[in-house]
Formats: structure tokens, C-alpha cells, sequence
């Protein structure tokens, strides 16, 4: 019992950002399971963010109602944007919300409201490891259940051949906003949790290189499976603490160890980390026809 009391003394902050880059990773798996390359998660959770600090701060709005009402701010401006955004697809679309990532952060800024550059300090801690990781588990359930209802199935049809699914009669536009918008929500709910963990938040935590990251989570850990973007976060966020604690304290060689690692999945592991296990239970049934 000691020793779970120093580690969670000792790893408290890598735990809880192990969770809330679960849950990013996650929101961007709900677009991605609909075959919808979106780079606007990063912007979707600053929306959130933000949202919720300044209710706290500026208008003293329990913690609850910040976190919701940052989540439904995030989900109405991808609602507002997914119509015109989501008639583009693949790199096109990547490209669109990325830009629309900038405009969110050079809007974070120049705004006073926000904190300018600065950004929004003293937002109240109210966050803690068991909110994290409820909400975690909460929303890895309802997307593991929401795989196999019949929007699942919609978005992988789409995910797999948009125009076979159209000629099947699925609404391809509306299953696409759908995801669009699920996606954002979960992602201004991660945001939100995250406003309220560390006092301040800045623009640079929600640009290019955030959004780029949960892209890597996915690839990583695989988007087969709802635990595959999970899997992804968890090392790759783990993973730079784990090299320093083998004594590989450089930023460059750690960023090569996961450049390399990200090269590895790509080139033998297509379907991510997580396919692994499928590939394992293949392998002993068919070990087990031969014998």
C-alpha cells in the first residue's frame, strides 16, 4: 500500500494526462472509424477548454456545468463547420480542419478573454485521477456498444467504401456529421477535464503538433478497435518517461525512439498494436487445426 501511495505521488501527472490523451485519441477513433481524416480534434478540445475555464473563472459555474458546457460548445462548432467540411475527403479534408485548428488558436491569442498568448491562468483544480479515468471508461463503453449498433455499422460501411454505401441507401452526409460531431464532443469533454487539471492553459497545447499526435495515437495503436487508440496513448505518453528512467534524458533521441517506433507499426503492423492479439488467436487456432 506504500508503495501505490509514492508511485501515484511520484507518476500522479503522467497518469492523468495517460487518460486524458486516451480520451483525445478516442474522439479522433469516432471520425476515423467513419473514414473521415479530421486534424480538428486539437482545436475541438481548446474549444472546450477554454469554454469551461472561463465559465469557472468569470462566472463561477460548478464544475459540472463547465464540463458540459464545454462539450456542447465544441460539438456546435463542429456541427456549424461539418456540412460545408465534410464534402471534401482525405487530405483535403485533413488540410481544411487543420486550418481550422489555426483560426481556433490564433483566435486564442489575440483574444483577451482568453488570456492572449499568456493564456487563461488560474482556473480552478477541480479535476481529479477518478474523474479522468470514470469518464474514460464511461466513454470507451458507450463507443465499444455504439460499434455494434447500427451506426457502427454505418460508419464502417462508410469507412470502407463510401460509394457502395450510398448505393446501399445509408446517408452517407448524415452518419459523417454524426461522427463529426460525436468526435468533437468527446474531445471538448477531454479539453474541459484538462482546463481544470493544471490552473492554466495555453493556445500551444491545442495547435499542429497536439492534433498531429492524435493522429500517431491511432495509427499506433490501431483503429480496428476501440481500445487500439487507447493502447497508443498510454505507451506513447508513458514512453518518454520510461526513457528517462533508462537514462535516455536527450529530447531529440527520445523523439527518434518514437519516430521509429511509428515507422515500425506502419511498415509490419498496418492494422496498429492492437491487431496483434487478433493475429495471436488466428495463429492457435489454426495451431490447433494442425494438431
Amino acid at each position: 500500500m506504500e508503495f501505490l501511495s509514492q508511485f501515484v505521488a511520484v507518476y500522479g501527472s503522467l497518469i492523468n494526462f495517460i487518460g486524458i490523451n486516451a480520451l483525445l485519441a478516442l474522439s479522433l477513433y469516432v471520425t476515423l472509424s467513419a473514414g473521415q481524416l479530421s486534424l480538428g480534434n486539437a482545436a475541438f478540445a481548446g474549444i472546450g477548454a477554454y469554454t469551461a475555464g472561463i465559465l469557472t473563472m468569470h462566472l463561477n459555474a460548478p464544475y459540472p456545468v463547465s464540463i458540459a458546457a464545454g462539450a456542447c460548445m465544441a460539438a456546435m462548432t463542429a456541427l456549424l463547420i461539418g456540412t460545408p467540411v465534410l464534402r471534401i475527403r482525405g487530405i483535403f479534408l485533413a488540410m481544411a480542419t487543420l486550418a481550422f485548428g489555426e483560426v481556433v488558436r490564433i483566435a486564442a491569442v489575440n483574444l483577451d478573454i482568453t488570456g492572449g498568448a499568456q493564456g487563461l491562468v488560474g482556473i480552478p483544480n477541480k479535476t481529479t485521477t477518478l474523474i479522468i479515468y470514470g469518464v474514460l471508461a464511461a466513454t470507451t463503453y458507450f463507443l465499444a456498444v455504439l460499434g455494434g449498433s447500427r451506426i457502427g455499422w454505418a460508419f464502417a460501411s462508410i469507412r470502407e467504401d463510401e460509394t457502395a454505401a450510398m448505393a446501399m441507401g445509408i446517408n452517407t452526409a448524415r452518419y459523417k456529421n454524426m461522427a463529426f460531431v460525436l468526435g468533437a464532443f468527446i474531445a471538448g469533454i477531454a479539453g474541459a477535464i484538462h482546463a481544470h487539471l493544471n490552473f492554466i492553459i495555453t493556445p500551444g497545447e491545442f495547435g499542429f503538433s497536439a492534433a498531429v499526435q492524435l493522429l500517431i495515437y491511432n495509427v499506433v495503436g490501431g483503429t480496428r478497435s476501440v481500445y487500439g487508440p487507447i493502447l497508443g496513448a498510454v505507451i506513447l505518453t508513458a514512453l518518454p518517461e520510461v526513457l528517462r528512467g533508462a537514462g535516455v534524458t536527450a529530447g531529440p533521441l527520445r523523439l527518434g525512439v518514437n519516430g521509429a517506433i511509428l515507422l515500425i507499426v506502419i511498415l509490419y503492423l498496418p492494422n496498429g498494436l492492437s491487431s496483434l492479439g487478433h493475429r495471436w488467436r488466428s495463429e492457435a487456432r489454426w495451431m490447433q487445426r494442425d494438431g
